[in-house]
């Protein structure tokens, strides 16, 4: 399942928090494969495509920097998927 993972961090945890991306790559848990990350320019905010088939392992991902960051997680779909959905909405 894909999940959209968003972030942001305040001014007071921002130099902690770049500190342990720096320390650690902000890698997911095994089980989880960042697809790809990305962050705004001229803020502390971006966001990242994940996958796993646990629910559980973006959670762990999510309290692992709790402590610094805001994080909000949406499953997300394809185009792919969605599609068939949106043409059933219309009664195609």
């Amino acid at each position: 399942m894909l999940f959209i993972v968003k972030w942001s961090v305040n001014s007071e945890n921002r130099n902690r928090a770049i500190e342990r991306f720096l320390k650690t790559g902000a890698v997911p848990p095994a089980g989880v494969t960042l697809l790809g990350r990305w962050h705004a320019v001229g803020g502390m905010t971006g966001f990242g495509i994940a996958e796993s088939a646990d629910i559980t392992l973006i959670q762990t991902w999510v309290l692992q920097w709790s402590d610094l960051l805001t994080m909000d997680v949406h499953p997300a779909l394809t185009d792919d998927q969605a599609a068939p959905l949106l043409a059933a909405t219309l009664g195609q």
